[in-house]
Order: structure tokens, then sequence, then C-alpha cells
């Protein structure tokens, strides 16, 4: 259907709520959130009010001299965002399928509100601060990659590590939970990968309902039971004498796990959770992209640096980089004093263990962690390659 200056529009019922920098428009009934500037926040209202496409076009340029106004090509766009019901009277079939979910409704919001209130973002800060001085005081805490190796058992030491990690996870997950229900909002736990490990992801897509202090809030609230978790074993480390070996070993084991979970956190060359924080907290929706983006254009050897694709955010994304940059250097330290020495040590008692064999069980726990190892080494790799060959060429 063609679409001229004549055209009346009629749209699906939208919320509008200003946010940072622009406006997020959520379809009701389908659920999906849209971000746009003030300018389509206008004609979207002047089109509630039937006003045809030219009037809205006349009023805009008027209203904005110096914007480029192209109202049928925003017409376009709603109607592929599925938000136009009508055009000149005559309905579209657009097919919605409604995403409103009712995750963890049995979730009592009260009850959620235990843990999150007007106060948890600061406590999320003391206990940072205390665990860090915990560390620094107490030297003996810091975790060390030796403390994987709890029992002699390669494979049972793997088995065991990768539990407590799941478990950890699980609990960062239903942080996130209770964070969305404190705002009575549904929570969807959902199943997803980095590389060829499967992680539990929380879908945050209602957070969008929220004032951006509010969506921290939910964004911090894994990070926020991780670090009460790992506030408890450091008393327990400190304040009780763990005579057990083995539960000695597991309470290394959670700091372990935390320390690392914590170093992936500030991988800002991901989006982690504290990337959404960043992100939320600038405003800039873009700003991984666009620092990705600045970072090719500065050591670019070509003369054309390309063009800036952010607008208004040029110091932000500049500052972000920084910490992009930072983010590499602490994965890469990661990797040079603890990962490489454990997969070293691993690789190192495991040929030893088949060249110089001494019990059956020792070969048997070789061969199984030698066969583990080269299938995720090779999940990895073809991963890697996969996602290589999805970055275009600059």
């Amino acid at each position: 259907m063609n679409l001229t200056l004549n055209t009346i529009l009629k749209l699906y019922p939208v919320s509008i709520k200003k946010d940072k920098k622009n406006y997020i428009i959520e379809d009701t009934i389908s659920g999906d959130f849209y971000e746009m500037p003030k300018i389509c926040v206008d004609a979207i209202e002047f089109i509630n009010q039937k006003w045809t496409l030219g009037q809205i076009e006349a009023e805009l340029k008027r209203l904005y001299p110096d914007e480029e106004v192209d109202v049928i090509n925003f017409a376009k766009q709603l109607i592929d965002f599925g938000l136009v019901k009508e055009i000149d009277g005559i309905e579209l079939k657009v097919e919605k399928s409604n995403l409103l979910m009712s995750g963890f409704s049995w979730i009592s919001p009260r009850f959620s509100r235990l843990f999150f209130h007007k106060h948890s973002n600061m406590i999320f800060i003391c206990l940072i601060m205390i665990n860090l001085l915990l560390f620094l005081t107490n030297t003996e805490l810091i975790p060390y990659y030796e403390d994987l190796f709890l029992f002699d058992s390669l494979i049972f030491n793997m088995v065991t590590f990768s539990f407590i990690s799941l478990v950890m996870l699980v609990i960062h997950e239903f942080g996130h939970v209770l964070a969305a229900r404190s705002f009575n909002l549904p929570a969807k736990l959902g199943v997803g990968h980095r590389f060829f490990l499967v992680v539990f992801e929380t879908d945050l897509t209602y957070a969008w309902r929220l004032s951006p202090k509010e969506r921290n809030t939910l964004y911090i609230a894994g990070l926020y039971f991780e670090q009460f978790i790992l506030f408890i074993v450091l008393l327990i480390k400190l304040f009780i004498t763990v005579r057990d070996p083995i539960l000695s070993g597991i309470l290394n084991f959670i700091i372990l796990d935390l320390f690392y979970k914590a170093i992936y956190q500030c991988c800002f060359f991901m989006k982690t959770d504290i990337y959404y924080i960043f992100e939320n907290s600038s405003g800039c929706y873009n700003l991984l992209e666009n620092s990705k983006t600045y970072l090719r254009q500065l050591f670019s050897t070509s003369r054309d640096k390309g063009q800036e694709l952010f607008e208004n955010e040029t110091r932000i994304v500049k500052v972000y980089s920084i910490f992009y940059i930072i983010g590499g250097m602490l994965m890469i330290t990661l990797l040079i004093f603890y990962i490489i020495p454990q997969m070293y040590t691993f690789l190192k008692q495991a040929i030893m263990n088949l060249v110089n064999p001494v019990d059956p069980t020792n070969i048997i726990d070789s061969v199984l962690f030698l066969g583990l190892f080269f299938i995720t080494s090779s999940l990895l790799l073809y991963s890697l390659i996969k996602e290589n060959r999805r970055i275009p060429s600059s």
C-alpha cells in the first residue's frame, strides 16, 4: 500500500517514557521496545491526533528547522515495527506475538524488596569495598591457580569446580530475577552460551519500563549476590578454623570462581552486567559498538580514518575505550597467572600419568581429561573461527 502526504495512520497502543537522552516506546501488545528521539515522539502524537502525513511533515519542519524530516520514511519504519494498525481506514494484517510473560510471578514483590530496596545499591558498594579491604589486609585470601587442584583426580577437580561455578551462576541469575520481581516485573530465565559454555541468562527486557536508576538495580543484582557470598566465605576463612581439608578446599573453589567472575565482569570488550550499567548510566545504547569503531579508527594506518558512527557521544566513547583496553589487559593477566598455569599443570599431570603409569585409575582419569580437553578446545576454536567469519573486513 502506497503512502502519500494525504495518508492518515492509526497506531496500536504504545507507551512513551522519557529516558536519559531519547524516549522509550513500548508496544503494549507485543511488549517490544524502541528508542526514539523527541522528533519521532512528536510525530507519533500527531499521528494519534489523526493528522495527515503532510500536515505532520510541515509541522515538524517548523518545529525542527535544522532536522532532516521525512515523515513517509518514518511511517514505513513504523509499519516495519508492526506499530501501524490502519492506513486510511484499511486495517493491516499484523501478526503480533504477545511477549508479555508472567515469569516467576509466584515470587512476591514484597518479599523481593527485602533484598532490593532504596539502600541496596549502597550496600552493594560497601560489600565491594569491604571485600577488597579483606583481600588487601589478608593476602592469604587471594586465590591462587593451585587452588583448583584439591583432589588427585584431574576429572574430579574439573567436575567439582564446574558444579560450584554452576551453583554460583544460578545464584547470580536468581539475583536478577529477585530484582525484577521487586519492581513487580516479569523475569524469564533462559539458556545461552559463551563460546562453547552453556550459561543461564535472565531476560530483563521489561527493565525498559523503569527509570535508568532503577534499571541499574536490575543489572547490578547478580553481582550483589556474588559479593555477599564472597563476603560470607571470606569471614569464614578468617574467623573460623576449618579443619577439614575438603571443606577448606571447597571454600577456596568458591573464592576462585567468584574471582574469575569478577574479572569477567570487568572485561569491558564484552556486554557484561557492568557494561550495561555503563551503557545505562551514560544513555549511550551503542557504547560497545561505537568504542570499537573509535579504536579501529584511532589505530588505523589509513589516512582516511572513516566517519564517526556516533554523535554527541564522543567524550563518553573515548572514556569507555580506555576501559575497553583495560578489560583486555585484565583478561590477558588472568590468562597468564591463572588459566594458562592451570591448563599447563593439568596437561603435564595427565601426560605424566600416561607416560609413567602407576595406577590404572590414573590412566583412565588422564584419558578422560585429555578427551574432554580436546573436545572443548576444538569447540572453542570452531567458535572463534565462526565468529571471525561474521566480522566484516574494514
